[in-house]
């Protein structure tokens, strides 16, 4: 096959003037959908559907919404897959609406709630600012970096750390899974939040111990404080800016470069480099733009950055460029996931 017809072949543009209309306003309108999905989100119409299917009406009576409004939506929501109504109007669980059950094993509930906050929505209608400027969207609108305003607004600040460790507690378990510890007995999760990570780590392996370091008002909210972990993790309070604890066998990064431009990025593993023995290892865990056109959730989150942070997508060779210049040396790359590809790292010699 030709150049020409393997591009074709991987082309899904529509094939009529109608279709290719239908597409772009799908697109245009997009945001639609983000809406309808944190709407039912908050009115919790995945938890009140976990015991069976239900009207619109009974969902309604449950939720404190209306019953002809929350129809429309669910009618909407179910054309993506996110519920499903059956011949008598009542309205299902589906594999896509399980997450929104608030205990789900991997519910997103919380942070798609918290994606549907101002601060979020705002900065994504000046995106064509941040493109025309080379700023970030937020700062522009608040006044201030994201993160100063997580601190600034405790309510908001509460919400987003609970969104994000819903996020990563998605994910935890997946990376721990690939991630082998045979010669480490410690490891700093740096920028770890709550704790998901560490706490997925700690339970595959019962010979380790951990530390999560991050902000105060972050590791105040840890998951650690478990039975099954007694005694064998501390949470630290600090700027991984400037240092992080020192001595462990593994230090973890999971999603945090992604947050930040080069230079703080470069700050961030130093310090890291920095604390580290000879024998350490560093695993830093992000989403990796592919080469291509098909979607990935690098590209996604690159997007998210434009507006409401300062860091951005990176393709795998852009990681390793900033390991290198830190003074670390790539080892190994697992991918248990495409939001979580996880390149591992030594200190370089020298």
């Amino acid at each position: 096959m030709t150049g020409a017809r393997l591009e074709a072949a991987r082309d899904p543009k529509p094939s009529t003037s109608a279709q290719v209309t239908d597409e772009l306003l799908e697109l245009a309108l997009g945001y639609v959908y983000s809406a309808a999905l944190q709407a039912a989100a908050r009115f919790g119409v995945a938890d009140h559907l976990a015991d069976g299917p239900r009207t619109a009406d009974e969902l309604a009576a449950a939720a404190g919404a209306d019953g002809a409004y929350l129809y429309r939506l669910l009618r909407f929501l179910a054309t993506k897959g996110v519920f499903r109504e059956d011949d008598d109007g009542r309205f299902h669980l589906t594999p896509l609406a399980e997450p929104l059950c608030t205990h789900a094993e991997r519910s997103l509930r919380e942070y798609i709630v918290v994606r549907g906050e101002p601060a979020f929505w705002q900065s994504a209608g000046h995106l064509h600012d941040a493109v025309r400027t080379g700023t970030t969207a937020f700062e522009g609108l608040y006044g201030m970096p994201f993160y100063d305003y997580v601190a600034e607004d405790p309510e908001f600040g509460r919400a987003f750390n609970a969104s994000m460790a819903a996020f990563s507690g998605a994910l935890s378990n997946d990376i721990a899974a690939v991630c082998d510890f045979p010669e480490a007995k410690s490891v700093v999760d740096v920028g770890g939040g709550r704790g998901g990570l560490l706490r997925a780590v700690l339970r595959r392996n019962p010979q380790l111990t951990g530390t999560l370091f991050d902000l105060e008002n972050v590791v105040a909210g840890h998951v650690l404080d478990t039975p099954d972990l007694k005694g064998r993790w501390r949470a630290v309070a600090g700027d991984f800016f400037s240092s992080v604890p020192s001595g462990a066998d593994v230090y973890l990064l999971k999603h945090v470069l992604a947050s930040w431009p080069d230079e703080e990025c470069l700050k961030i593993l130093r310090a890291c480099r920095a604390a580290m023995p000879a024998h350490g290892r560093l695993l830093a865990v992000n989403a990796m733009i592919p080469a291509g056109n098909a979607p990935h959730p690098g590209k996604t989150i690159d997007m998210l950055m434009m507006t409401v942070l300062n860091g951005k997508g990176r393709t795998r060779a852009q990681y390793e460029a900033l390991l290198t210049e830190a003074g670390f040396v790539t080892t190994r790359f697992l991918e248990p996931s495409s939001h979580a590809s996880v390149l591992e790292a030594a200190v370089a010699a020298g």
